[in-house]
């Protein structure tokens, strides 16, 4: 089938995202690193971050409260409350951050726009990814908005249903294999995947993908070799 709708994920795909997460945790292992080494207590953030996926999802307001509760646990109760604040912070310093748009990203939406829908379709919090977008400039070539709470393939389906079109008229890009990929090759639609240099722990896929339906592409500009 003809494609008719071209969708986008954010984060690390349009704008510069994961970078700015690092640089965070940076801090957090800088604030904390009295009570175990780095890899320690990367390890230790990233469980507790796990074990609250199910009840604060994704975003920057996710990971300042697993921020604070890995501290807590930590030190066993006895960090300072002004380390505490410290956490706060940078969690809205996180909020803060300017929207810097990945190398040629307008240029690909302006080639497409007008020959396909365009949608965004990508996780996190909501008024956060809202706040992205405004700051990005690239919401005039968008003809739907999706912020998803998960991105399985339950999740795609209820797009497609939304969007009233069938999974061989979808084409997905992004940069997570497991978020972004596979989850719409097992539909039955196109992917493409462009590599992110930073890639979170939980987005990772270790195994090889082939199927007819999978692009992998170095820059976003190689997509219009396929899609133009």
């Amino acid at each position: 089938m003809q494609t008719k709708i071209i969708a986008f994920d954010a984060d690390d795909t349009l704008w510069h995202n994961e970078s700015y997460f690092r640089e965070t945790e940076k801090k957090f292992y800088a604030l904390l690193e009295g009570y175990m080494p780095e890899h320690s207590l990367a390890k230790e953030l990233f469980q507790v971050e796990m074990q609250n996926l199910e009840l604060y999802g994704y975003g920057i307001k996710a990971f300042t409260l697993s921020m604070i509760e890995s501290a807590m646990q930590i030190s066993e109760r006895t960090i300072e409350i002004e380390d505490i604040e410290k956490i706060i912070t940078y969690g809205k310093e996180l909020l803060q951050m300017p929207v810097e748009l990945i190398d040629e990203v307008e240029s690909v939406l302006q080639a497409l726009y007008g020959k396909y829908k365009l949608v965004l379709a990508t996780k996190g919090d909501l008024l956060d990814q809202h706040r992205k977008l405004t700051k990005s400039g690239l919401g005039k070539y968008f003809h739907h908005i999706e912020i998803m709470s998960e991105k399985k393939v339950l999740d795609y389906e209820k797009l497609l249903r939304r969007l009233e079109i069938e999974p061989q008229q979808f084409v997905m890009i992004g940069n997570s294999l497991k978020s972004d990929v596979l989850p719409v090759l097992e539909l039955g639609g196109t992917a493409f995947h462009i590599p992110y240099h930073v890639t979170w722990a939980h987005e990772h896929v270790d195994r090889d993908i082939e199927h007819e339906n999978f692009h992998s592409i170095d820059k976003i500009t190689k997509l219009l070799e396929f899609i133009s």
